[in-house]
């Protein structure tokens, strides 16, 4: 998903539906004659949808999304969406389904809860209580005409109905619901991937992200500090009172797990990317020696073939450290499998973190295999290759962390190396359990709340100073 901060200076006619609620919502319909919410197709009514057209119900389903923001927060000034259809950026296989963000940014504003502080235009107004700029939307939305037709994502619609009965199509109310949460401020306004602020400010968000690793928030730090920290993946965390104490009745506890307890120049908690197959990581955890072997030159551990008896030999009993390449995962667990070993660490080939899951299916596969980056490959076979105090590990999961959270019950971020534009930093992780709104990735198992006890992005709205 995408959020974006578009201030546009265009004139559009402007056909307004309010929601009454806590806040007033307006969807401002700014598509031409016969295009998006106004395409005169016949649609049947679907999922609590009652609309007869095709742009009927897409402009019922703004509504949806947007009554669910209204019932939760306070605002005396009405909050505007200018809402398009567009031919955005598409292809058979991948696609942008829409985004949106703040129209426009303020600073100083009256009853600023933080001077020299960004805040989005609706959170700016809720708090000044009057609108800083009429002339102008709060949010700016656009989405994807073109979704489910040929050549973009064919087949892959948008469901219209009301009820998240989606199916194999994509939940328009969900993706709605986060990107309206984008434009009402679930985002820093602070450039990621150089770590400059918007002008000389700092955003509001900014005084809560906290980076593990050096105890600084991004307003402490400098450009290159924010840059170098929105790539940390695991070691940036949200840092605000609201969405900490939440979390512990949302997410599950048990998080994925690998730590090495020996030698001490490896010592640690490792992130992971877990596997589609064989059994799923557990407490107890597999407790064991990594081992590894070379089968393949330049001296890697590729296990795309049966093991030799030497190789074998090497890894029977332990946990088997190998290459990812040239073949699947589940051809290499199965190898290992055979060879005797107890558990699979796939060391990755390309730099990069948090490492992606492993995928894959094969039901005799009965040994857990996981993932980890290059770095911490390289870290570990550094340490088989020097001697010494054999590498031992805990493969399982810590039934004392969070899924969604560090060790020390931090929630956990989007941050990934290399960054990526429109998702790190602005999403909550991967990691997070159930799946989270706010999420960088549609999951089939969002629901359409924004609140405790299914999701934390009202607290996050909380923490940031929404009334």
């Amino acid at each position: 998903m995408t959020s974006r901060i578009a201030v546009l200076a265009c004139a559009l006619a402007a056909a307004p539906m309010v929601l009454q609620a806590a806040a007033t919502i307006t969807i401002v319909n700014g598509d031409p004659s016969g295009v998006g919410f106004n395409e005169a197709t016949a649609a049947t009514p679907v999922g609590g949808n009652t609309g007869t057209t095709i742009g009927q119900q897409r402009l019922l389903a703004f509504q949806a999304a947007a009554d669910k923001w209204g019932s939760v927060l306070n605002s005396a000034v009405p909050i505007r969406v200018l809402a398009t259809w567009e031919a955005l950026s598409c292809t058979e296989s991948s696609g942008v389904l829409g985004g949106a963000g703040a129209y426009a940014i303020f600073h100083d504003f009256p009853n600023a809860p933080r001077t020299g502080t960004w805040y989005s235009k609706a959170q700016a107004d809720a708090l000044a209580g009057i609108d800083l700029s009429p002339a102008n939307v709060d949010i700016r939305a656009r989405f994807n005409v073109n979704l489910g037709k040929p050549g973009c994502l064919t087949g892959s619609f948008f469901y219209l109905g009301l009820d998240n009965n989606h199916g194999d199509n994509m939940d328009l109310v969900t993706v709605l619901t986060h990107e309206f949460a984008h434009g009402l401020g679930f985002q820093t306004y602070t450039n990621g991937a150089t770590g400059a602020q918007a002008g000389i400010y700092p955003s509001v968000w900014d005084y809560l992200l906290l980076d593990t690793t050096t105890g600084k928030t991004w307003d402490q730090m400098t450009d290159d500090e924010r840059a170098a920290s929105a790539l940390k993946g695991g070691k940036l965390v949200w840092n605000g009172p609201n969405v900490a104490s939440a979390a512990k009745n949302i997410f599950w506890w048990g998080t994925p797990s690998l730590r090495v307890t020996q030698p001490d120049s490896v010592v640690g908690n490792y992130a992971i990317g877990t596997a589609t197959f064989g059994p799923q990581l557990a407490d107890p955890a597999i407790n064991g020696e990594v081992a590894t072997f070379v089968d393949t030159d330049p001296g890697l551990a590729l296990s795309c073939n049966p093991l030799s008896a030497e190789a074998s030999a090497a890894i029977a009993g332990k946990i088997a450290l190998v290459d990812r390449g040239t073949c699947t995962f589940v051809i290499k667990a199965l190898n290992l499998q055979a060879a005797g070993a107890i558990g699979v660490i796939v060391a990755d080939n390309v730099a990069g973190s948090p490492p992606p899951g492993l995928s894959g299916a094969d039901p005799t596969i009965r040994i857990p295999t996981v993932r980890i980056t290059l770095a911490d490959g390289a870290a570990l076979k550094s340490a088989l290759a020097a001697g010494g105090d054999k590498v031992l590990a805990l493969l399982g999961i810590n039934p004392f962390q969070l899924r969604g959270a560090d060790p020390d019950g931090n929630v956990l971020l989007y941050s990934t190396d290399p960054f990526q534009g429109g998702s790190s930093v602005s999403h909550f992780s991967t990691s997070a359990f159930p799946s989270q709104l706010m999420g960088p990735f549609i999951n089939n198992d969002l629901t359409h709340e924004v609140t405790p006890p299914y999701d934390l992005t009202l607290m996050l709205l909380r923490d940031i100073g929404w009334p």
